[in-house]
């Protein structure tokens, strides 16, 4: 009989099994609740539709290439670092996180956009939906520049693909949150 066993799928992982379990945990949450927006929005699709009129899809359209160009210098990180390019590497997270800021600089302004006409989150249940699940995943875009920086000034390997990790569960949530409340019809 061998010692050597053969490496299982969850092996093969990038970056640490616990984060995987994080990002998996998370993402069931956020689609849970955009399954619940879609099941009420069958209760009042016109109610919903003239909700939605009023928000900023300019502004989510913004963000959402901010959060996905924010996830590729992310990304690239961990190939600088490899190259011996540890200051690349950190200056690629240090921007990543702040365009994490911009987006909530942005999402602010919406934010603060509705307070000004007087929609909150019990006008109506598109806006109850609607800040709790962006304000949710601001809450994520928070924790996510808090790690990015975290990993810049720790850099190494391991730092940098669990931070990217959770940074990019973070873009994913958000381009799956920017067409079912701003675009759907």
């Amino acid at each position: 009989m061998s010692d050597m066993t053969e490496p299982g799928a969850l092996d093969e992982l990038p970056g640490d099994l616990m984060m995987w379990v994080l990002i998996v945990s998370e993402l069931l949450v956020f689609g849970a609740g955009l399954a619940a927006f879609m099941a009420v929005r069958l209760t009042d699709p016109a109610g919903f539709a003239a909700a939605q009129d009023a928000l900023h899809r300019t502004g989510a359209g913004i963000n959402t290439v901010v959060l996905v160009t924010s996830g590729f210098l992310a990304a690239i990180a961990g190939p600088l670092l490899a190259g011996g390019q540890l200051l690349r590497a950190r200056a690629a997270l240090v921007a990543a996180a702040a365009l994490g800021v911009l987006f909530l600089v942005i999402k602010g302004a919406e934010y603060a956009d509705k307070a000004e006409r007087g929609i909150a989150w019990d006008t109506h249940p598109f806006y109850t939906f609607y800040y709790l699940l962006t304000g949710f995943h601001a809450a994520h875009v928070v924790a996510g520049v808090l790690i990015l920086l975290l990993v810049a000034w720790k850099a190494n390997a391991r730092n940098i693909e669990v931070g990217s990790a959770f940074w990019h569960m973070v873009d994913l949530i958000w381009v799956l949150l920017f067409p079912v409340i701003y675009l759907l019809r």
